[in-house]
């Protein structure tokens, strides 16, 4: 009998805005492509609908309209560079929008419905700690934090982790150092924040690697197209294909955990055939 293998779904997101963790979301998505893996990026703010502007692409149907039931989530998805598909989150008339927790529920059954297509969905979730952004990173499988080498990113990344440790059981965490000068500026970055967590949270925070500052980054965002399609071979291009390299070889996800999370279906049919086996 063919086994499908488990959607890898993994939550961008950081402590605060302006960690750059929009931009990781998308290159780290199309590096992601280039490894031949089928890829879905889901803008998980619904109140800035960033990732659609940071890429240039036309709205007609969000996320929203999906939630109300007004089409499917086939339909939303709109074709983004490098092969990657994309859910935009709303639209400027939609920011008002409220979740319930039956929408919780519908928006993580509407991504059952097209696990036949997908490797991995990556979402980007909106910066802070608000209840979208804990919903979201509780239904993924893995939680890449974002942060940049300057004091208020490093605390903020912290009083991420740590709410979602304390109040939500969360206590694995990935790292990614964004926008540092270099390889050793990212590691100590890292243990800058390992400091912290070490000696007041009972969390496991493995550095998934850095990201290398690179002016063009400005240019792309302004120009409204990614950065690793505009400049393949920078320095940085060349970090996100080696984080995607990285990703490729995380460990997949084995069985269902107990709470509401995205594709459970595929989770709960892998683990019977494995119990059967």
């Amino acid at each position: 009998m063919h086994r499908m293998r488990p959607v890898q779904v993994i939550a961008v997101t950081s402590g605060r805005g302006g960690a750059g963790k929009t931009s990781v979301a998308v290159n780290l998505s199309l590096a992601l492509a280039k490894l031949g893996r089928r890829v879905i990026l889901l803008d998980g703010d619904l109140g800035l609908s960033s990732v659609n502007i940071s890429l240039g692409l036309p709205l007609q149907q969000t996320l929203i309209d999906v939630l109300e039931g007004r089409c499917e989530l086939r339909d939303v998805l709109l074709q983004g560079p490098g092969g990657i598909r994309v859910v935009p989150a709303s639209s400027s008339n939609q920011n008002t929008f409220q979740l319930t927790s039956a929408h919780y529920a519908g928006l993580i059954r509407a991504f059952s419905d097209i696990d036949d297509d997908l490797d991995v969905l990556v979402i980007d979730t909106a910066a802070g700690i608000g209840e979208l952004v804990v919903n979201l990173v509780r239904a993924a499988q893995e939680v890449l934090v974002v942060v940049c080498d300057d004091p208020v990113s490093v605390a903020n990344a912290y009083s991420l982790i740590r709410v979602l440790n304390r109040d939500y059981g969360i206590n694995r965490f990935r790292v990614v150092a964004n926008r540092v000068r270099s390889k050793q500026q990212g590691r100590s970055l890292f243990s800058k924040l390992t400091e912290v967590t070490d000696s007041s949270l009972d969390v496991y925070l493995h550095y998934a690697g850095a990201v290398l500052y690179d002016v063009n980054m400005v240019t792309a965002l302004q120009d409204q197209c990614a950065f690793s399609e505009a400049y393949p071979r920078s320095k940085a291009a060349i970090t996100f294909n080696t984080l995607a390299r990285k990703v490729n070889r995380w460990p997949l996800q084995a069985c269902p955990r107990g709470h509401l999370e995205f594709f459970v279906e595929r989770l709960v049919r892998q683990s019977g055939l494995a119990a059967s086996e």
